[in-house]
């Protein structure tokens, strides 16, 4: 990634004319805490995105526009700490054990991993500001199907963008007194590069937070600062729902429509500390590129180095647990899957779902995708934990049906 691998060609160019005596190494403090920190971060980070991808994967109601771009997001950062935090802890110890393949390859899935993910936090943005600022649109613009498709988009540009890698790096070896050092580095001059870094600066950290400063602070407009905007087209969440024949309506509470209304502030904070997350860590590492393509020599302060280096895996590691902490609905699915209850959870699909989707397929008449883009609000609300009343007027009878 820019993390380890930098750090390894910018020490590498910094000693490579200098003839020691001894291989370099690093202290033992530097070894441990490196790999203590490596470990902890990138295993929970792991184990955090495989768990965001199934959940939303393996459960239908999670399947909505912006937790596509959430599962696009968690397989970047499983990139990024696979292929860039694992191999730094060998690295800290030892010189560079993969190989001329392994050095191409761990290169380009690096920048693969990191410009995937900032590409999917600004098409997360860009979403959820139709969704709010532009309801009526969003129906027909904010759906799953048209969410897979621009990440398909965005994996594919960014494949073909990082290819360059393959061509610009390579293994170095250095002779010691003492044996001979392999490093994956530059294949070229260090100076030849800082175009490449300032471009990636730019597209990929620069223009996504002005991007996101500019929508959130129009999304805070709406969404904080006035009442959200209704549409009388809205089926789940809003003023009625059109079920079966075209004179019957079920017309749900106004305490279902203000629960809608805190579970799209909900989600868009949600949202927006994921943005400020990786502004805040990833600045660290991105100044001291601008720094250091300024400076002779480069800054290499071994703790700095280490510092960058971890919150750029924090970056990684930290997404799912913001997910937990403020979104009900992904915290009911993660202690779902952790306690494996997968027979309770049939049961309960068998008393209540039906109703649900009766109601969700019967409404389809208007718009048949519309129901993915309304989903998303409903993510800050466990399935089991609250009761929508739903009452048919044009009936005789006066029936009344349930949602748990």
């Amino acid at each position: 990634m820019e993390n380890a691998t930098l750090t390894i060609q910018l020490e590498f160019n910094g000693s490579k004319g200098e003839e020691l005596a001894k291989m370099p190494q690093n202290s033992l403090e530097v070894q441990v805490i490196t790999i203590l920190l490596a470990l902890v971060i990138c295993g929970v980070g792991i184990a955090g995105n495989i768990m965001v991808v199934l959940v939303v994967l393996r459960t239908k109601h999670m399947m909505t526009p912006t937790n596509c771009y959430l599962v696009s997001l968690a397989f970047a950062d499983l990139i990024v700490l696979l292929a860039a935090g694992l191999p730094n802890i060998s690295e800290v110890v030892a010189s560079w054990v993969y190989g001329y393949a392994g050095c191409l390859c761990i290169t380009y899935l690096q920048y693969l991993g990191i410009n995937v993910s900032s590409c999917s936090i600004t098409a997360f943005t860009v979403e959820r500001y139709i969704a709010i600022c532009h309801s009526i649109k969003a129906q027909f613009i904010c759906t799953v199907s048209r969410a897979k498709k621009i990440i398909a988009c965005v994996w594919i540009f960014t494949s073909l963008y990082c290819i360059m890698w393959f061509f610009l790096v390579d293994t170095n070896e250095t002779v010691y007194a003492d044996g001979v050092v392999v490093r994956c580095g530059y294949r070229v001059s260090r100076n030849l590069y800082m175009p490449i870094y300032f471009l990636d600066f730019t597209l990929f950290y620069v223009i996504p937070l002005v991007v996101a400063t500019v929508l959130y602070g129009l999304i805070a407009r709406i969404l904080f600062m006035s009442p959200l905007p209704t549409n009388p087209n809205d089926r789940v969440g809003t003023d009625s729902i059109h079920q079966g024949r075209s004179n019957s309506t079920v017309k749900v509470s106004c305490k279902s429509n203000k629960g809608a209304m805190t579970s799209r502030k909900q989600v868009t904070k949600m949202l927006a500390v994921v943005v400020v997350l990786f502004a805040l860590l990833w600045m660290p590492y991105r100044t001291l590129v601008v720094v250091n393509s300024l400076m002779d020599p480069p800054y290499l302060n071994t703790w700095f180095l280490l510092f960058c280096r971890m919150c750029i895996y924090m970056n990684s590691a930290i997404n799912p647990i913001i997910y937990n902490l403020m979104s009900q609905k992904f915290r009911a699915a993660f202690k779902k899957l952790c306690k494996c209850k997968q027979q309770h959870a049939e049961k309960v699909t068998k008393y209540n779902v039906p109703v649900y989707y009766s109601v969700m397929k019967d409404s389809s008449h208007e718009s048949p995708e519309h129901d993915d883009t309304e989903q998303e609000d409903m993510n800050s609300y466990p399935v089991t934990s609250k009761k929508v009343n739903f009452t048919e007027k044009c009936g005789e009878t006066g029936a009344m049906f349930s949602i748990a």
